[in-house]
């Protein structure tokens, strides 16, 4: 490298950070970063086998793809070399100085919110790619050579804010591929040790479908640590749940067990071998709106791309490989997603991984409870979504109810539970899952013992608007037209509070419909309030509460329409209200009664300073100071 070519760059702003955390964090499992570094060059590997497909010259020279390691336990030194596709100019600046892997802003954010050793799990739990090199080392150089290029290039940086990238003599670079030297920090020497080197790469790399070898001095014989065979061409009953855990994190990016591993080959119109993975922990970038599928297609054990969509959306967390005999070597990455034959092998591996899921509820329901509480706010997407699947997915889907305590039910449990002339499942859903459980629209179902669903996530109000019955049995929110309650029995010991003023109640609905409106579409008794006075629920047609909510906030409709207000005639304040005859009095206690319910359903006042007014007022007369 000359001083007169070499070229000062300063790292992208969310490079300097992910750095600057590394450096001054501790880590829990700093080994993470050769997992990261093997997966990078293996990766480099698959390209080539890919574009030597329409350019056989690219392997010529040197056919079989390999990686190697170099130790120097006395310099402190490790190297990590590959002959794959190796990296231009232009390729290098983008690759090692900026990040543009979807979801990496939020990551860092957690990062940094988490501090000391939640912070350092969180780094070694997902991995940080090529910069996870600079948790072991003080400096790191990388030099590389495109295949069929006749320029190498070096890059070289401590991770203190800048790199340096300049040409090198070919005779001074490999003759294709990448190498990337580390100065092992002193407390990290150990990694340029050949035990340390052995058991990380059998336990986290030993599946990486490229052989990876290790030399402990210039000139002296390589020793083979994995084969490079694929893992998901071998049989079940020859692959132990740790080798099935290890290729897991190689292939996921991921350093947690999977909770569930689906291996299987597909004989007959189409044939391929899928080998999935569904996470043990959420993906930091699982909400991510820009978040892809992470299957990677393999055409012939060849490596094809990993942005094909292989899984529906509502899958997006599961991980893995696919690959395939029936599809052209030559394919375009362009025209996979319109291939025929890739849409019936999605068909058949979602499909696939859905039946597995299904079982495993059937027959593990605390490990397929750990699986829904992690993705199930994501697979209940596949509800609005997926049409086809949806009587499926329902019979899948777990929830909190009423009846569960802190456990799940399944809606096959719930039907099973019905009380005699209970026609619908009934639901009510909200942002806050302690706010709708402890919403007053549920008391007369407490009292009647009827179990409702809590549905505390933001797509539940859509797919349970869309989903039209499980088993013949139609869903209803609590919060929406009338509760038809009065047909269902009460529980023993249960009871509804008398009243001795209907005709003065019916006087005060009406009163309170004239004063209120402008606010609400109707004043009526409610069956559903056992002990609150008021709610408020919405019309029989158009959206529940919730719904309508999320329409508006995502300017879908104009506004919302005005609620019900549900009235309690047996609440003793009710019964009191009922006979005071000032109109002044009747009409701020309506107001308050309103503004209540508003606050009960999550809202605040619509006027903030007319609702303390009148609050002020009938407290100041109440206790005789009017």
């Amino acid at each position: 490298m000359t001083a007169t070519t070499s070229e000062h760059r300063s790292f992208e702003a969310d490079v300097s950070r992910l750095l600057h955390m590394m450096v001054h964090s501790v880590y829990s499992d700093r080994d993470v970063f050769l997992r990261e570094l093997i997966s990078n060059a293996a990766d480099a590997c698959e390209k080539l086998r890919y574009e030597a497909i329409a350019h056989p010259d690219l392997l010529r020279e040197e056919p079989k793809l390999a990686i190697t390691l170099s130790a120097d336990a006395e310099a402190g030194k490790l190297v990590i070399a590959d002959n794959g596709i190796g990296m231009s100019r232009d390729e290098m600046i983008e690759a090692l100085g900026t990040i543009a892997r979807s979801g990496t802003r939020s990551f860092m954010d957690r990062v940094a919110a988490a501090e000391g050793k939640e912070g350092a799990q969180l780094i070694g739990q997902f991995g940080v790619g090529f910069y996870s090199a600079f948790m072991v080392a003080g400096e790191v150089q990388v030099v590389s050579r495109r295949a069929g290029s006749s320029e190498a290039w070096a890059w070289e940086s401590d991770g203190k804010g800048e790199f340096t990238i300049a040409p090198v003599a070919l005779e001074e670079a490999p003759a294709r591929g990448t190498r990337v030297t580390l100065h092992l920090l002193d407390d990290a020497k150990t990694y340029a040790e050949r035990w340390t080197l052995e058991r990380i790469v059998k336990e986290q790399s030993g599946h990486v479908p490229v052989p990876i070898a290790l030399t402990e001095k210039p000139g002296a014989e390589a020793t083979t640590l994995a084969d490079g065979a694929a893992l998901w061409t071998k049989p079940k009953s020859q692959i132990s749940k740790d080798e099935y855990a290890d290729f897991y994190r190689s292939v996921a990016g991921q350093y947690d067990d999977p909770a569930a591993t689906i291996h299987f080959r597909a004989e007959g119109l189409h044939e391929y071998t899928a080998l999935t993975f569904v996470p043990g922990a959420r993906p930091f970038d699982l909400f991510d709106a820009d978040r892809k599928g992470r299957i990677k297609l393999y055409v012939k054990r060849v490596f094809i791309t990993d942005e094909a969509e292989l899984m529906p959306r509502y899958l997006r967390f599961v991980r893995g490989i696919l690959d395939t005999a029936d599809m052209p070597l030559n394919v375009s990455r362009e025209m996979i997603q319109d291939s025929p034959l890739l849409a019936a092998i999605k068909k058949g591996v979602t499909n696939r991984v859905l039946t597995d899921l299904t079982k495993l509820a059937e027959q593990d329901a605390e490990a397929f409870a750990k699986i829904w509480e992690n993705f199930g706010a994501v697979i209940k997407e596949g509800l609005y979504e997926d049409y086809e699947r949806r009587a499926q997915l329902l019979g899948l889907a777990r929830f909190r109810t009423t009846a569960s305590g802190e456990g799940l039910r399944s809606l096959k449990d719930y039907v099973g539970a019905l009380k005699e002339n209970q026609t619908a499942i009934y639901y009510i859903a909200g942002d806050d899952a302690l706010r709708i459980a402890t919403s007053p629209q549920l008391e007369g179902f407490r009292a009647r013992g009827i179990e409702v669903l809590l549905l505390s996530d933001h797509v539940d109000s859509f797919w349970a608007s869309a989903a039209p019955d499980f088993e013949g049995k139609p869903f209803k929110s609590v919060t929406q037209g009338a509760a038809d309650l009065a047909r269902i029995a009460l529980l023993d010991g249960a009871s509804l509070r008398s009243s001795d003023t209907r005709d003065e109640i019916v006087s005060l609905l009406a009163s309170m419909k004239e004063i209120l409106a402008d606010q609400v579409a109707d004043v009526r008794t409610s069956d559903r309030l056992t002990d609150s006075a008021v709610c408020l629920v919405a019309s029989d047609n158009g959206p529940d509460r919730q719904f309508e909510r999320l329409l508006s906030a995502a300017g879908r409709i104009d506004s919302a329409a005005k609620p019900i207000l549900e009235v309690n005639p047996h609440h003793a304040m009710v019964a009191t209200l009922a006979t005071v005859r000032e109109a002044d009095l009747r009409a701020d206690v309506a107001h308050l009664l309103l503004d209540t319910a508003r606050v009960l359903d999550g809202e605040r006042p619509t006027n903030a300073r007319g609702f303390a007014e009148r609050l002020s007022r009938v407290v100041a007369r109440s206790l005789g100071k009017t």
